[in-house]
């Protein structure tokens, strides 16, 4: 089932691990939890569970703090909503995937925040054919993600809250301090009561700060867990390597995963993000954000170049190029700062490491 989609749902791609896990589950589960926290913290920080057919390892999905984690579930365990916040590109999006897949069974009620979200695209919208016809009625009523997880006691998911309008915003305020949401067109049959296990998981940037920043009143409804970028270098290459290999097996590219040049790439964005090399040189940061998300961007488009164009062989000077367009899509300021780092950093270690870094020194003349 899973290759008929370009990116199968959490709870689809993992099916298997859910199943086993719910199997040999016998910790105790808030109600309407599919899952018991201690296993929902499993599901996404790896472990090992027994099966009749011997032991199954879990995988961990999601490199970061385990405490965060572990605050998380207890968060949603105690009906309070969740706001993860930080930098673009540190998973925030993945792991209230993975949270509301392993309690709910399903990750794919959520809100994307625009501009443009509107009241009814949250709550619920109307049949007009029907309503025209019949008047208003709960078989005219078209539910959105809020309505459909305050009925089946799931999660409602609203990415990127900070990006809609703040009046928008507060119309989740009676919602999440009261549990019910109210229908005037029905009348006294209008209102509807949230079940056990509903709750609301927001994501925002903090570069977002100030665009259209949340009300006192909504802050006070939630739990704010700040996801930090990774900070380990073995790990942003780790992460790259395992995230390149899903992407080409998604995309049918039978190319392998060149260890060597992943970790060139998650040293080069850790040194620009933390603005110090790893000798201790100081470099400048770029305005463009640095996620391990962009980083394994740039190395996917390169190992696609490889595979469509290069017999499988990744030629750096791509590699390069890529970076460039990554770096300086947002401020081509930053075209000064990445030439720079390639000036001082990396021919640094071109000098006393050679081989590889030596080859990127080179491929500095396409910074233009």
């Amino acid at each position: 089932m899973e290759q008929n989609f370009i990116k199968p749902p959490v709870e689809i791609r993992y099916a298997h691990e859910l199943a086993a896990l719910a199997a040999s589950d016998t910790g105790k589960k808030p109600e309407n939890w599919k899952l018991s926290p201690k296993a929902v913290r499993m599901f996404i920080l790896g472990g090992s569970i027994p099966t009749p057919q011997g032991t199954m390892n879990i995988p961990r999905k999601f490199y970061g703090n385990d405490a965060l984690v572990e605050r998380c579930i207890i968060t949603l365990a105690g009906s309070r909503g969740l706001m993860l916040v930080g930098e673009p590109g540190t998973a925030k999006t993945m792991l209230s995937e993975l949270l509301s897949a392993a309690i709910c069974g399903t990750s794919t009620n959520t809100v994307q925040g625009t501009a443009g979200t509107t009241e009814d695209m949250i709550k619920y919208s109307w049949n007009y054919a029907l309503l025209l016809s019949n008047g208003p009625s709960r078989e005219a009523l078209v539910p959105a993600p809020l309505l459909v997880g305050m009925e089946k006691g799931i999660f409602a998911r609203f990415e990127e809250i900070t990006r809609t309008p703040a009046e928008i915003q507060d119309s989740l305020i009676s919602v999440m301090s009261d549990k019910i949401l109210n229908i005037p067109e029905l009348g006294d049959d209008g209102f509807v009561f949230a079940k056990p296990g509903f709750n609301i998981i927001g994501t925002a940037n903090t570069r977002d700060k100030g665009v259209n920043e949340m009300s006192g009143a909504l802050k006070r409804r939630f739990n704010f867990e700040t996801v930090a970028p990774i900070r380990d270098v073995r790990l942003e290459k780790e992460i790259i390597v395992r995230e390149a290999q899903d992407l080409a097996k998604t995309g049918h590219i039978d190319c392998p995963v060149d260890e060597d040049v992943a970790e060139l790439l998650a040293v080069t964005y850790h040194e620009l993000r933390e603005g110090v090399t790893a000798e201790g040189t100081r470099v400048d940061s770029p305005a463009a954000v640095m996620s391990t998300a962009e980083a394994v961007s740039v190395y996917f488009q390169t190992l696609s170049h490889a595979w469509y164009y290069e017999d499988g062989r990744i030629d750096l000077h791509l590699l390069t190029e890529n970076l460039l367009g990554a770096v300086c899509k947002e401020n081509r300021d930053d075209l000064e700062k990445l030439k720079s780092y390639f000036h001082t950093a990396v021919k640094e270690k071109s000098k006393r490491e050679g081989g590889i870094w030596t080859e990127y020194y080179k491929t500095g003349q396409y910074l233009k």
